[in-house]
């Protein structure tokens, strides 16, 4: 096999977005620079913030660049329609919510491509890391929130009226299609799987300034476009069993056609045995614990909070874990 052929960590890029704090570092033990981290990028190939490879023979080279090389063989025969958009299909980021952010959505595939110069919609899902006692955010509309009433709402500069709270606490799963309104509130932090976009709608943003001392752009126009209005009141995902063995139990939290992500928590120490076999990459991603993933003979640590890329051709490999160790797998259905 060609040594190109491994499984990847990456560099992470920061963001300093004016909502960000210190909690990457304080709760989850990350390294981070001085100031406020908003966001960590740890797998990234969008043009505006791609991630470099951080070990083995690819060091040094974005992923952009790696899939340039690899094509197929890293993202998998089910990710054609995105290569030959030249994208890898998805971006993972952590998230320190110190500040709520702002009341936004994010748009469909169709109309991203027909209204940001061919840019992808962006589906997520949110995996809640720690939250400080009784955090909620915003997800979805109350119940009889109609247009009118949404836009009369914003006029008025009471949009709250509208919009739904969820209670959230460490190990919930919020799955948000495009559509969705959304916003995370101060005391969350949380890893973030999503379609490889950057596009979102501002709808609102607390009457706060920039770092510039100017309000941030709102984009309601477009947002009104792409609002389900049919979501109201919506829960944090119902897990589905896969598996249960002695040693871990494997469960859905998130399901769509851009993406799949399970949740493995181990009970006592085992492991998993899986296989790329050319279908899909597979993302891994340690969020309690210490993980090891194993392939051909060779071994990687991946302690919490931390996550790989492992290759659509890379082959039979392993997930070697401890009790309480918890990890999320993703990949395209």
């Amino acid at each position: 096999m060609s040594q190109n052929i491994y499984p990847l960590t990456f560099t992470p890029v920061f963001k300093d977005y004016i909502w960000g704090g210190r909690n990457l570092e304080t709760k989850l033990g990350r390294q981070i620079p001085p100031g406020i981290v908003a966001e960590s990028w740890e797998i990234s190939g969008h043009p505006s913030s791609p991630t470099q490879v951080a070990q083995g023979a690819l060091a040094g080279q974005t992923l952009p660049q790696v899939l340039d090389l690899l094509g197929e063989d890293l993202a998998g025969y089910r990710a054609r329609a995105m290569l030959e958009r030249g994208k890898f299909p998805l971006l993972i980021k952590l998230l320190d919510a110190n500040k709520p952010l702002s009341v936004q959505v994010h748009p469909e595939d169709d109309y991203a491509a027909a209204h940001e110069n061919g840019e992808l919609g962006k589906t997520e899902m949110w995996y809640i890391l720690h939250t400080e006692p009784d955090a909620r955010l915003i997800y979805g509309l109350k119940k009889g929130t109609t247009p009118e009433l949404f836009q009369d709402k914003l006029n008025e500069g009471k949009l709250e009226d509208c919009l739904y709270y969820l209670p959230v606490k460490p190990g919930d799963a919020v799955f948000i299609p495009a559509g969705s309104i959304h916003a995370l509130l101060e005391g969350t932090v949380l890893a973030e799987i999503q379609q490889n976009s950057d596009t979102t709608y501002r709808v609102y943003d607390w009457n706060r300034v920039g770092a510039d001392g100017k309000p941030r752009p709102l984009h309601i126009n477009k947002a009104m476009e792409v609002i389900n209005f049919d979501q109201t009141e919506p829960e944090a995902y119902t897990p589905q069993l896969i598996e249960e063995t002695g040693h871990f139990i494997r469960q859905v939290i998130s399901a769509c056609p851009q993406f799949n992500v399970e949740k493995l928590a181990f009970k006592r120490q085992g492991s998993f045995a899986g296989e790329c076999d050319g279908s899909t990459f597979e993302i891994w991603g340690t969020m309690t614990g210490h993980s090891r993933v194993t392939w051909q003979g060779q071994s990687l640590d991946l302690p919490a909070v931390g996550f790989v890329l492992l290759p659509a051709v890379l082959g039979k490999f392993a997930i070697e874990a401890s009790a309480d160790t918890t990890l999320l797998r993703a990949y395209i259905p």
